[in-house]
């Protein structure tokens, strides 16, 4: 499958298998392939008609699993965003061509694999994604440090850092008046935010699972739940927060219960310091789900820069 190997640099081998002795209705509604990846022996089913209850897939699963004991990865052309969040809840494997892939069981490889790659040595700061987001978001004008470290809260050696990386990756440019230091540019603030992508980092450094009364007061609203508030895009059917610090909220790596239970993302950066409001700012916001291969949410996330870059551009606002 060149989807594979072309995202995650895995290797597909295909092998003859007649699966004898399994029911007649799992050949009905499914075809299989015996198939290898890495090494490991997997089965592909694709189904012939509409997957039904997620109960029943997991009967289905569980059958073949009987007669085979391999992982069972589900093969799919579409996906809707109700089944993706029920398939990994339920750690169902599932890849859905050029747009999703979820594979648990590769999990151990895939991360032995990336450890043993070198780091990207350009990858911002925390403190200078922080401070090039806020010139974007100051219209990409000629910004003082001096402003920019107290509207970040951040200390004279983290500001000066920050700007020194963004000078010597030719991010922005650095001039002095007098003794302030002025962080400018050429480009307007879309152009920098195209232009610069590569250098910019996802800030969601993990994902955890609470309860809804423990949400504190100053946990922002992100993912598709602050989404839907700068977009007519719907929500998910768990809400989700963002927060730099999870020190004392009991949580857990594992989603239960989609009502009672709400996701918290540990981010890489206070998210409070470049919002205006309860929602995560937009542009980190679209850097938290450019990964996504959901077209109704690259659409959402377009429609909500192509607003930002509106609002910059004209009377200057501070987004939305």
């Amino acid at each position: 499958m060149d989807y594979l190997k072309k995202v995650l640099g895995i290797q597909t081998k295909y092998k003859e298998s007649r699966f004898e002795g399994l029911p007649n209705f799992i050949y009905h509604r499914y075809h299989l392939q015996m198939t290898e990846l890495e090494d490991q022996p997997v089965i592909f089913i694709s189904p012939k008609e509409e997957t039904g209850p997620i109960s029943t897939l997991k009967k289905h699963i569980e059958k073949i699993q009987g007669s085979y004991p391999y992982p069972v990865v589900l093969l799919l052309s579409e996906i809707t965003y109700r089944q993706k969040e029920s398939f990994i809840k339920e750690k169902i494997p599932f890849i859905v061509e050029n747009k999703q892939i979820y594979l648990p069981f590769m999990a151990i490889y895939l991360r032995q694999r990336c450890d043993a790659e070198p780091k990207d040595t350009k990858k911002l700061l925390p403190s200078a994604q922080m401070l090039f987001l806020s010139f974007i978001y100051h219209g990409a004008k000629e910004l003082p440090t001096s402003v920019a470290a107290k509207e970040l809260h951040l200390t004279p050696t983290s500001i000066s850092r920050a700007s020194k990386q963004l000078e010597s990756l030719q991010i922005l440019k650095v001039k002095k008046r007098g003794v302030q230091k002025i962080l400018y540019s050429e480009e307007n603030a879309k152009e920098l935010f195209e232009n610069n992508q590569k250098n910019l980092f996802n800030p969601i450094k993990r994902i955890v699972y609470s309860t809804r009364d423990l949400i504190k007061d100053n946990f922002l609203e992100s993912n598709l739940t602050a989404l839907s508030q700068y977009t007519m895009v719907n929500g998910s059917m768990v809400k989700h927060y963002a927060t730099s610090s999870i020190a004392n909220i009991q949580s857990t790596n594992q989603l239960y219960d989609t009502d009672s239970q709400v996701a918290i993302e540990l981010w890489r950066y206070d998210p409070k310091r470049l919002s205006t409001n309860k929602m995560v700012d937009p542009l980190s916001l679209a850097l938290s789900l450019q990964e996504e291969v959901d077209e109704r949410i690259e659409t959402a996330v377009e429609e909500m820069l192509e607003q930002l870059w509106r609002n910059i551009n004209g009377e200057w606002n501070r987004y939305f």
